[in-house]
């Protein structure tokens, strides 16, 4: 298994979609949504220190539903509205730590690279490395770190730094070990959030 070294000056955090939605109260909430927001919140503030990025990723839709697409037929909740841009169950959770310094992406699609400017964010500020926390793991998680990945982005994807909930009978935990196995097989580099704070640390006292 691959072992990147991190270097704070280039690397960011992308926290994809700790929204109320998939936090917590709804039918596609991950169960443990709740359980991530203070991991998060703990890893984003070391991140702060060591002077990296943090970014917050929404998906969001127009308010007219037009730019849903085939994904309105794929997940309901789309069609209705749930995402819409200010729709209550779209924005960040309230417990989620976002801070001024940080950045708040919309993005239209699974991943937080495709239809968003977040490479040329990343790309401008010289950072060629990413750590990916949030839900839903094998969801849009996994679709940024895969989008990072054939960037040629080092990716840090945590594994108790993302959540999912159980699909088609299959239960959350085996996804989420699943999704895990596959990234670091052949995407890149799969730590706890303690592991991935080790390492932000041991760089700074280098």
């Amino acid at each position: 298994m691959v072992d990147f070294v991190l270097d704070p000056a280039r690397t960011a955090l992308i926290n994809v979609d700790m929204q109320v939605a998939f936090v917590d109260g709804s039918p596609i909430a991950a169960p443990d949504g709740p359980k991530l927001l203070p991991r998060i919140n703990r890893l984003a503030e070391m991140c702060r220190k060591a002077g990296m990025l943090v970014v917050h990723t929404a998906h969001t839709t127009r308010v007219d539903l037009s730019n849903v697409g085939i994904h309105g037929e794929m997940e309901p909740m789309l069609a209705q509205g749930v995402f819409s841009k200010n729709a209550p169950t779209a924005a960040l959770h309230r417990d989620l730590e976002v801070m001024p310094s940080d950045i708040v992406l919309k993005k239209p699609r699974f991943g937080a690279f495709y239809g968003t400017d977040l490479e040329l964010i990343l790309r401008k500020r010289g950072i060629d490395s990413i750590i990916v926390t949030g839900i839903c793991t094998n969801v849009c998680c996994e679709t940024t770190a895969r989008e990072a990945a054939v960037r040629d982005f080092k990716v840090f994807f945590t594994s108790d730094g993302t959540a999912t909930s159980a699909m088609h009978n299959v239960s959350a935990e085996e996804l989420q070990r699943a999704t895990c196995a596959t990234f670091a097989t052949v995407f890149g580099q799969v730590l706890s959030v303690d592991d991935v704070i080790a390492k932000i640390q041991a760089a700074a006292t280098a």
